[in-house]
């Protein structure tokens, strides 16, 4: 267990390491280039700040306006016939749309029940198997100028879907469901 604690604490300092030294045998002036690359970085950075409000604000309007509490009451009856947690909802809709929402949820989650509770597992393993997909689309889409985003839309939710069923099955396989 030790030699993998050193191998994780060396490995990010060697590679940098090793990038400089590469660069500079390819003579390619790696102190400029890091300088243009946080220029840009902070440039990426103030033009999503419009986007990131954006999605900010419609997040709190969304819980607010208890949307959610009644989209979590007509999937009480389906949640409850396949053995998932109501309790759980909340976080399968709002994980992709914001990952700080989603990341609070899983917290309250696991302090109400407990983390090695069914819940606070499956709640644990679906914030690690899914994405923030309409975060992703409005902020750094948006951000670059992507206007065509359907297929990315269909292939992110595609991929949240899954990760949910297999979360609930590896969990329910693993664990059991109480």
């Amino acid at each position: 267990m030790e030699f993998i604690s050193l191998i994780s604490l060396t490995f990010i300092p060697l590679l940098i390491g090793f990038i400089l030294i590469y660069g500079t045998i390819k003579q390619v002036p790696t102190y400029e280039s890091f300088v243009e690359g946080g220029k840009e970085g902070i440039k990426i950075a103030v033009s999503i700040i419009p986007f990131l409000v954006g999605m900010l604000v419609a997040i709190s309007i969304f819980r607010a306006s208890g949307a959610l509490d009644a989209i979590m009451d007509w999937f009480r009856p389906f949640m409850k016939m396949i053995g998932v947690p109501a309790e759980i909802v909340p976080l399968l809709l709002i994980r992709p749309i914001s990952g700080t929402a989603a990341l609070g949820m899983t917290s309250d989650l696991i302090a109400v029940y407990g983390p090695d509770s069914f819940i606070g597992r499956l709640a644990s393993v679906l914030q690690g198997s899914t994405d923030t997909t309409f975060y992703v689309l409005t902020v750094y889409f948006g951000a670059v100028g992507i206007k065509k985003m359907g297929d990315a839309l269909k292939v992110g939710l595609l991929a949240d879907v899954v990760g949910i069923i297999v979360s609930i099955i590896v969990v329910a396989f693993i664990f059991g469901t109480k």
